[in-house]
């Protein structure tokens, strides 16, 4: 991909990048890993850092006078550099030590095209920055299905894991948020600076949000995805600002791109006044979660 005669786009370094770290994601998966405390119970494990190295090898290759800012190594490069890439090696760490499946690679050059890897669905979620669209890669695992063209991996609930529930398909599409699912991922996981002004919590115990909405944890940025991808109608989390942070640009510039609706978590713009983030399919549904978090939901 980044051996093109003209020279690879931003895009196309990007995907590669997400696509390396997510190689390393799912080839060491099931195996005992040694671990980085990083404290207050959080911590990084080997498989971190290695898909860490493997992005930035990319990077590096392609782009080697931009600057790289990645979860475990802090920023490289040179001091002076004009871009820089912001890169979440394995975001649900967590999620992946434990045996789970839902983890995400996120790769984004800041203000400029990012992407998304899901290890192990073989779908990497993009943006130029200006559209977004999705790409199922037939080899993620080498479980194919002859000629028909699809995957032969039983999806469930936006991932693969679970019961059976429908294929994705093998190739590409735009794409196209819904909040026909009614599902919203709310970040559950520490620090909460919003408290007590707004807790998570709080929206979830909110008689309205029982009325119009189904709340959903997975606990990585995945889920940022899935609402650009119409399988989720709503994230919600706490936080400062979010936007230059390495878990969240590429999936808000992805979100963006898709047409998702995205704000802070008191309306106002994401950026560095920004108070955490509200990321929704439509302008119904962001007006919605708002109300519920100003207090002033509708109930039955």
């Amino acid at each position: 991909m980044i051996d093109s005669p003209a020279g690879p786009t931003d895009t196309e370094v990007a995907e590669a990048a997400a696509l390396a770290g997510a190689e390393i994601v799912r080839a060491r998966y099931g195996r005992r890993h040694s671990r980085i405390d990083k404290g207050a119970g959080d911590f990084a494990t080997d498989v971190d850092v290695a898909a860490e190295e493997a992005i930035l090898d990319v990077i590096r290759g392609a782009r080697p006078a931009d600057a790289v800012h990645g979860e475990e190594g802090g920023r490289r490069g040179a001091v002076d550099a004009v871009r820089e890439w912001l890169v979440d090696p394995l975001c649900g760490t967590l999620n992946y030590a434990t045996g789970s499946h839902l983890v995400a690679v996120n790769v984004a050059l800041r203000d400029g095209p990012a992407a998304v890897a899901d290890p192990f669905s073989g779908e990497v979620f993009l943006t130029d920055g200006v559209t977004a669209w999705v790409r199922c890669d037939a080899d993620a695992d080498g479980d194919t299905q002859g000629q028909t063209g699809v995957r032969d991996r039983r999806v469930a609930d936006g991932h693969a894991s679970g019961p059976v529930a429908r294929r994705r398909p093998v190739g590409e599409e735009r794409l196209a948020p819904t909040a026909d699912t009614r599902l919203v991922d709310v970040n559950l996981d520490p620090p909460f600076p919003g408290a007590p002004a707004f807790r998570a919590v709080d929206l979830l115990a909110h008689p309205g949000f029982a009325e119009h909405f189904r709340p959903r944890v997975v606990s990585t940025t995945l889920a940022l995805a899935w609402v650009a991808a119409g399988r989720r109608a709503a994230y919600v989390t706490d936080g400062g600002d979010l936007s230059g942070s390495v878990h969240f640009a590429a999936g808000i510039t992805l979100c963006r791109a898709a047409g998702c609706v995205v704000t802070g978590v008191d309306g106002g713009p994401v950026g560095p006044d920004g108070r955490g983030l509200v990321v929704a399919a439509d302008a119904e549904t962001h007006g919605l979660l708002l109300s519920l978090i100003r207090g002033r939901g509708r109930s039955a």
